[in-house]
């Protein structure tokens, strides 16, 4: 790994996965997802190219750094949070397969330190604002309200939300969190205007779970392929990072859902790239 981060470029696109699920709060199992997913990428079932025909085959700024399985606890947060910060030094850009949501908030911590405060674009089911959830701050049900307390992102914005309880309604409220919530969002009209750094966070159940099955908390009622990559595709924004979290293979019917990552992977790296 020291190795592949010595010979990253200004420019370069760093995929790492982060293998942890020790904040998941219902189900294990995500800890696999990012193995699974590369599997998925590279099994022949489909190319590398993206819909706007960018070709990640041997793309020489395409560069894979493999899986870091992060020690529990603290420990863990913190070796993901210098991952990420050797990349960034480098001047390359993290996309990050995880793992559970966790993962975000150490990832953003590296992040904002490198581009101070960044816009975020956070698709998923649920606004994972909890202040402490089954009494741990780090839950993989926490990492934004982590990220709006220490003041790492200047607006959030949050598509596919389909569990806004009153706690997380409050917190929204208390952080100016922007959500746009299911049942009255119309995805096809949605383009999102964010300025200056901006980073990409996915959480697989943001889809519906007829699509995307491979993930802990299925979430009816969420959006399609087409609806996730259509507003991915109107971005217009300098993505500094991204990451696809909560893929859990063992819920998984035939691969569908890593697949369903492989392209989301490809579509966020051509997006990603084309502003590189």
């Amino acid at each position: 790994m020291p190795h592949a981060l010595e010979k990253l470029k200004p420019g370069d696109l760093a995929l790492i996965g982060l293998c942890s699920d020790d904040n998941s709060s219902f189900l294990q199992g995500s800890s696999a997802g990012p193995p699974a997913i590369r599997a998925a990428l590279h099994s022949g079932a489909t190319n590398l190219t993206t819909e706007a025909g960018l070709d990640l085959t041997d793309h020489p700024a395409f560069v894979d750094l493999g899986d870091r399985m992060p020690a529990a606890g603290t420990d863990g947060l913190t070796a993901i949070e210098r991952l990420i910060a050797a990349i960034l030094t480098r001047d390359a850009c993290p996309l990050v397969l995880g793992g559970d949501h966790a993962v975000t908030y150490p990832v953003l911590r590296a992040v904002a330190a490198r581009h101070g405060p960044v816009n975020i674009l956070h698709f998923d089911a649920h606004p994972d604002l909890y202040d402490s959830y089954d009494g741990n701050r780090l839950s993989h049900a926490c990492p934004f309200a982590r990220i709006m307390e220490e003041g790492l992102a200047r607006r959030l914005v949050q598509v596919g939300i389909r569990t806004l309880n009153a706690h997380q309604k409050s917190q929204a409220e208390r952080y100016g969190v922007e959500v746009h919530a299911m049942h009255r969002f119309d995805p096809r009209d949605f383009t999102p205007e964010l300025a200056g750094p901006v980073y990409l966070s996915f959480d697989l159940d943001a889809l519906d779970p007829a699509f995307a099955p491979g993930v802990s908390h299925h979430e009816p009622g969420g959006l399609t392929v087409r609806e996730a990559l259509g507003i991915l595709q109107r971005l217009d924004a300098r993505l500094v990072g991204a990451d696809i979290v909560e893929y859990n293979p063992r819920r998984d019917i035939q691969d569908m859902t890593a697949m369903v990552a492989v392209k989301l992977l490809k579509e966020i790296a051509g997006k990603m790239l084309a502003r590189s």
